[in-house]
């Protein structure tokens, strides 16, 4: 079991920055691809970005890339998501994520879930 908890959300205007942090604990998180997702008021959980163990990064098209940057410290056991030049629209629950070996973009296929933090982006 992976257990994972969230960190640094908050309430932040538009053009700001916050820096989410996700620990976890019960297994080390080398061999986990880890996932950020956020799910927005009446709809669905969606993909933000993911670090596969070996550090390769893929993000959400167009909507977060240059703007949000992912990264792993695995001595840690922690992973980030630096969020810059943050809008209304970026403004959901965020969700780490973790998958056994293979990084995984799709909700329904993820291992192991946060409990989530609140990202509020005011206008």
């Amino acid at each position: 079991q992976v257990q994972l908890v969230e960190s640094g959300g908050g309430l932040v205007q538009a053009g700001g920055s916050l820096r989410l942090s996700c620990a976890a604990s019960g297994r080390t998180i080398v061999n986990y691809a880890m996932g950020w997702f956020r799910q927005a008021p009446g709809k669905e959980r969606e993909f933000v970005a993911g670090i596969r163990s070996n550090g390769g990064t893929i993000y959400q098209s167009d909507s977060v890339k240059g703007r949000f940057t992912i990264s792993r410290d695995n001595a840690k056991n922690t992973v980030y998501l630096q969020m810059n030049s943050l809008k209304p629209e970026d403004t959901a629950v965020y969700y780490c994520a973790a998958n056994f070996l293979t990084l995984a973009i799709a909700a329904t296929s993820i291992d192991y879930w946060g409990q989530g933090t609140q990202v509020t982006v005011s206008s």
